[in-house]
């Protein structure tokens, strides 16, 4: 099957986020000016560089993190592990900005280390983000968020090894459609340059 996007797929439901799979879920904690916490998932989400250490997410809307992070140039990414997959998806629901998400979801949070926000106490990993850029993508209301890691926190009981095991941490990935899966095996492949 070929088709271009601009045409349609003539398929009951987009293929587009199941091909490009599986991806790491950004849980993006933010604080608005008036300083209500918020709490949203976004499998748009990946790493980009090392040096320094940068993420990037984007928001298809124009969403209480993105409205936040504009105001207050931080945010941070929380990691999300199996055992959290329904106070994430309870995340996902559009609340009023006059919510705090942390609590709708149930989720416990403590106040990060580098910047002004909350993060999640429980996540496998947060990363602590200052913005470097947004950038208005093409479409109706596309944002790509670039952040510089300012902090680190990894959960002690994920560090195995002196490595950060993602099968102790159960992070969950985002699927296409209504799928996730968690990460339950690893194979080790070693470049041939090395």
């Amino acid at each position: 099957m070929f088709y271009r996007p601009e045409d349609g797929h003539d398929l009951p439901h987009n293929p587009f986020n199941a091909i490009v799979s599986p991806r790491p879920i950004g849980w993006i904690s933010s604080r608005s000016k008036d300083g209500i916490d918020n709490l949203a998932p976004y499998s748009f989400f990946n790493a980009v560089a090392y040096v320094p250490p940068q993420v990037m997410f984007s928001s298809s809307a124009r969403k209480d993190s993105l409205n936040n992070i504009e105001t207050t140039g931080v945010f941070a990414v929380n990691l999300v592990g199996a055992p959290m997959a329904q106070a994430m998806n309870l995340s996902s629901q559009a609340v009023s900005a006059d919510v705090d998400e942390f609590v709708h979801a149930g989720v416990t949070k403590l106040e990060c280390d580098t910047i002004a926000c909350a993060r999640v106490v429980d996540a496998p990993a947060t990363l602590e983000c200052k913005v470097t850029q947004i950038i208005r993508l093409e479409g109706p209301d596309n944002h790509a968020i670039f952040g510089e890691v300012t902090g680190v926190h990894m959960r002690d009981d994920c560090i195995v090894d002196g490595r950060f095991d993602v099968v102790t941490a159960q992070l969950l990935s985002r699927l296409g459609y209504r799928d996730y899966t968690q990460v339950t095996d690893l194979f080790e492949l070693v470049r041939p340059d090395k």
